[in-house]
C-alpha cells in the first residue's frame, strides 16, 4: 500500500513538473493557477488508465509502435486534461507536438529518478533494521 501511495505521489509530482516545464518553454501552452491542480490530477489519472490500455491494443494490433506508447498516452492524457480542466490550455500544432514530448520526457525521467531514490531509501531502511 505504501509503495502504491509513493508511486501516486511520484506521478503527481512529475506530472506537475512536466506541465510546468511545458508551460514555461513552449509557446501555446498556458497554465492557469486556478485549475492547475485539477489538470494535474486529470492528467495523472488519465495517464494511469490509458497507458496499459493503449499498450495492450498496440501489442495486439501494431507491435512496431510499442516504443511510442508513452507519447501517445501522454498526448491523449493532455487532451483530456485540456477538456476537463480550466488549468491547462494548449493552442497550435507546434504546441500539441512539443507538449507531449516534453511532459513525457519529464515524467519518464522523473519517475525513474524519484523511483530509484525511494527504492534506495526503502532498501537502506531495511538494511538498518536487519
Amino acid at each position: 500500500m505504501i509503495r502504491f501511495l509513493i508511486r501516486i505521489a511520484i506521478n503527481l509530482v512529475t506530472a506537475a513538473l512536466g506541465l510546468l516545464l511545458a508551460g514555461w518553454i513552449i509557446p501555446g501552452v498556458t497554465l492557469h493557477i486556478g485549475g492547475f491542480l485539477v489538470a494535474i490530477v486529470i492528467f495523472t489519472v488519465a495517464q494511469a488508465i490509458l497507458s496499459p490500455f493503449i499498450f495492450n491494443v498496440a501489442r495486439q494490433y501494431a507491435s512496431p509502435i510499442l516504443g511510442g506508447i508513452g507519447l501517445v498516452s501522454t498526448l491523449i492524457a493532455l487532451f483530456l486534461a485540456t477538456l476537463f480542466s480550466a488549468g491547462l490550455q494548449i493552442d497550435g500544432v507546434t504546441a500539441w507536438v512539443l507538449a507531449p514530448l516534453v511532459v513525457w520526457i519529464v515524467t519518464a525521467l522523473g519517475g525513474w529518478i524519484l523511483g530509484a531514490i525511494f527504492i534506495k531509501k526503502k532498501l537502506d531502511s531495511r538494511g538498518a533494521k536487519a
